[in-house]
C-alpha cells in the first residue's frame, strides 16, 4: 500500500528528543520548547511563537486572544476542515460561510464582503491544500470594515504569497503539525504573530491563565485552558525546522510530477494556485468531472485501493455540517462550489518521501482507470 501521508523524519529528531529525555524535561518546560518556538517564528519572518498541544487549540487561542465570544461573528471559508469552524465555535462566535473559488479553493474573496454584518468583528481564512489566500484584497476588506484577520495555516507550512510567509500575512495565524503535515510534530500546534500584545494574550491563555511575570500564586483572573505543547514534541519540531526549506521543494516537485503525468487525462483538473503565491501541496488534490472521466469520485477511491494507493476525499462543506446546524449556523446561500468539491475531490499520495516510482504507480492506475 502507497499511505496517502508518511511523516518524514530525516534530521535530528532522534538526537534531540534522546537529548530530551536524557536531561528529564519531559513537559512543557524544556529548553526544546523554546528553542522550538523561535526557529518556527524565525522561519515565518514574524517576532512571536506560542507552541501549543495541537492546531484546534493554536487556532482556538487566536480566536480568544482577539477577545471574540458571545454575540461576535466570525467569516470563515465553507470549504475547510471542520476545526476552523470549531475553534470559532469554542468562544461562543458564531461561523459565518462563505463558498470556496472555483479555481483556487480557497474562500471567495469577492462573496466576503456580503456576509459582513454589524457583528462581525474578524474574517479567518485557510490556506487550502498550502495554496495562499489573495491576503491582499482580504487585508483591504478588513481595513474597509475594521476587522482582525486570522489565518489558519494548518496546511501550508512554507507557503508564500508575493514574498512572504504564511505566519506574515495575518494579524495572527494557526499552524498544525500533525503527523501529515510538510512539518510535524505527531501532534502539535503553534500561533505566530507580530502583535506583542496577541502573543502574551495566546501564552496566558494556554498556561490556565497563570500570570506571566509574577510569581505562581494559584489565584486565576481568568478561564485558561492547558494547551501546552511537550518538550518531547517540540525536540521533534525543532528537527524539521531545521529541514524545512529541503522538505517544501519535495512537495512542490513532487506535485509537479503528478500534473505532469495527470495533465490531459480526460475529467481531471487541477487547484490553481493564487496569483502571486508559492503553493507547497500539503496535499496533491483532484477534481473530477465523472461525465468525462467516466468513473465517480468514490469509485476512483476503490479501484486505487485495489491497486495498493490510499487516497482521501475532499472536506465537507459547513453548511452540510450537522454539529455547526445545532448551534445556529444556517446553510442560507449558495455554496455549490463547495458541494461541488466535496462530491467529486479527492487527494491522492502526498507524503514529502513519495519516490519517482509512486508517483508514477499512482498516475498509471489512475490513466488506467480513467481509460477503463
Amino acid at each position: 500500500m502507497i499511505p496517502v501521508c508518511v511523516p518524514l523524519l530525516a534530521g535530528n529528531e532522534l538526537n534531540y528528543v534522546t537529548d530530551a529525555v536524557a536531561s528529564g524535561w519531559i513537559s512543557s518546560s524544556g529548553k526544546y520548547v523554546t528553542r522550538f518556538e523561535e526557529a518556527f517564528a524565525r522561519y515565518c519572518g514574524v517576532k512571536h511563537g506560542v507552541a501549543t498541544c495541537n492546531g484546534t487549540t493554536a487556532l482556538h487561542l487566536a480566536v480568544v486572544a482577539l477577545g471574540l465570544g458571545s454575540g461576535d461573528e466570525v467569516i470563515i471559508p465553507n470549504f475547510t476542515m471542520i476545526a476552523t469552524a470549531f475553534a470559532v465555535a469554542y468562544t461562543g462566535a458564531r461561523p459565518v460561510f462563505v463558498d470556496a473559488d472555483e479555481r483556487t479553493w480557497n474562500i471567495d474573496v469577492a462573496r466576503i464582503e456580503e456576509r459582513i454584518t454589524p457583528r462581525t468583528k474578524a474574517v479567518l481564512v485557510v490556506s487550502i491544500f498550502g495554496n495562499p489566500c489573495d491576503m491582499n484584497a482580504i487585508r483591504r476588506l478588513a481595513e474597509k470594515h475594521h476587522l482582525a484577520v486570522i489565518e489558519d495555516a494548518a496546511e501550508s507550512h512554507g507557503a508564500e504569497y508575493f514574498g512572504k510567509k504564511t505566519g506574515a500575512l495575518a494579524d495572527i495565524t494557526a499552524f498544525s503539525f500533525f503527523a501529515n503535515k510538510n512539518l510535524t510534530t505527531g501532534e502539535g500546534g503553534m500561533v505566530v504573530t507580530d502583535n506583542d500584545e496577541l502573543a502574551d494574550r495566546c501564552r496566558y491563555f494556554k498556561n490556565l491563565c497563570f500570570p506571566l511575570r509574577a510569581p505562581r500564586s494559584y489565584v486565576h483572573d481568568d478561564v485558561g485552558f492547558n494547551y501546552r505543547m511537550s518538550n518531547l514534541h517540540a525536540a521533534i519540531g525543532l528537527a524539521q525546522v531545521e529541514k524545512a526549506d529541503e522538505y517544501r521543494a519535495m512537495r512542490i516537485r513532487n506535485a509537479q510530477r503528478y500534473k505532469e503525468d495527470l495533465q490531459g487525462i480526460p475529467g481531471i483538473s487541477f487547484q490553481q494556485t493564487t496569483a502571486g503565491g508559492l503553493h507547497v501541496h500539503w496535499m496533491n488534490g483532484i477534481l473530477l468531472d465523472p461525465s468525462r472521466f467516466g468513473r465517480t469520485r468514490d469509485e476512483l477511491i476503490g479501484l486505487l485501493h485495489e491497486r495498493g494507493i490510499e487516497t482521501r476525499p475532499f472536506f465537507v462543506g459547513m453548511h452540510r455540517q450537522p454539529s455547526l446546524r445545532k448551534r445556529g449556523c444556517g446553510p442560507e446561500g449558495d455554496f455549490s462550489v463547495s458541494d461541488r468539491l466535496a462530491a467529486h475531490g479527492l487527494y491522492l499520495p502526498s507524503g514529502s518521501g513519495l519516490t519517482q516510482e509512486e508517483i508514477e504507480k499512482v498516475c498509471g492506475a489512475v490513466r488506467e482507470i480513467g481509460a477503463g
